[in-house]
């Protein structure tokens, strides 16, 4: 059992983040373990001859056989929406025994080691470069341009649900509600068996001023806390929402709403049952995202479409009106 403990205004200072590296670093499970992972086998089978040009070798040996990841991987973002580059520049600067540790306690045993990091860790700088480098030539080969667009908007949805829940519904159902096995009692978030496959060590964790941060994932079945009980608090959960990945762009067969509306502008319309941005759109349907802007300003003209900002990105959603619409 893992449990984070709650002093007086420590509730006030939890947080939902999102973080690009993360997904990047966790998507290599799919890669370990294809089979847990159905809703990425689209992308899997779209990035496979890419990964030829890449160092497979490493990139794969840093997932244990239980499925865990080296902490030092996946820090703990410093803002709700982190970019990518300022995340690695955070991984290119962990100090040589992190790294050793880290990788370590991963694999818990000597024997286990994958030969790649077992010679790696008689020099971590190199190793932790070489990581480094080839993380960032994955996410620009494998994961930029049309996957993580995708992805960001699923985490958008989640974290702007999830922030409903707490306004409407409060901390107890909240907490439940990504993953049933984690019960609140008021000064203490318990989650109960992690992972049967390698189960977690029992801790305590205090929050102690520090923030406990809540990062969805669509690289996990249930809430998972870092290896490392003395890091800065994280809770890592399940996305809602992950099926969609898989999902192609649906065939328009309302013809009265192709009538009306055209038929770029009906698509985007049942497209947006779940909120994406412009960029996202235009890479599903595979046009410009100049185009898909123009369709998506009339449809927001016309009631049918919200719309929010988030810093430079701007999501787009059906309105009351577009869902009955559409119906």
């Amino acid at each position: 059992m893992i449990e984070f403990r709650f002093a007086v205004g420590d509730l006030a200072t939890t947080s939902f983040a999102y973080s690009p590296l993360q997904e990047a670093v966790f998507s290599l499970r799919c890669l370990h373990d294809p089979a847990r992972y159905p809703h990425h086998r689209p992308w899997l089978r779209r990035i496979r001859p890419r990964l030829e040009t890449l160092d497979r070798e490493l990139l794969t040996a840093v997932v244990a056989p239980w499925l865990w990841v080296p902490d030092f991987l996946t820090p703990r973002p410093a803002r709700a929406r982190p970019a990518f580059v300022d995340e690695l520049d955070v991984v290119r600067a962990t100090p040589p025994e992190v790294v050793v540790a880290d990788i370590r306690a991963t694999y818990r045993t000597r024997e286990a080691l994958p030969a790649v990091l077992a010679r790696g860790l008689a020099e971590p700088v190199a190793l932790l470069a070489r990581l480094a480098d080839a993380i960032d030539a994955y996410w620009h080969t494998c994961l930029a341009d049309d996957w993580w667009p995708r992805v960001q908007s699923i985490l958008e949805a989640d974290l702007a649900y999830r922030g409903r829940v707490l306004a409407e519904q409060g901390a107890g159902v909240l907490f439940s509600g990504l993953d049933p096995r984690l019960t609140w009692t008021g000064s203490c978030l318990r989650l109960s068996e992690v992972a049967p496959m390698a189960p977690w060590p029992e801790a305590a964790v205090g929050i102690a001023g520090r923030g406990l941060v809540l990062l969805p994932t669509l690289f996990a079945r249930g809430a998972q806390p870092l290896i490392d009980p003395s890091r800065p608090p994280e809770l890592i959960y399940p996305a809602r929402g992950r099926a969609t990945l898989s999902e192609e762009p649906p065939p328009v067969t309302a013809d009265a709403l192709v009538r009306l509306l055209g038929r770029p502008r009906a698509r985007l319309l049942q497209l947006l049952a779940e909120p994406a941005s412009t960029t996202e759109l235009a890479h599903r349907l595979t046009v410009t995202p100049g185009a898909v802007s123009q369709h998506l300003a009339v449809l927001y003209d016309a009631g049918l479409l919200s719309r929010t900002r988030n810093g430079r990105v701007v999501r787009y959603a059906r309105t009351r009106l577009g869902d009955e619409l559409c119906r």
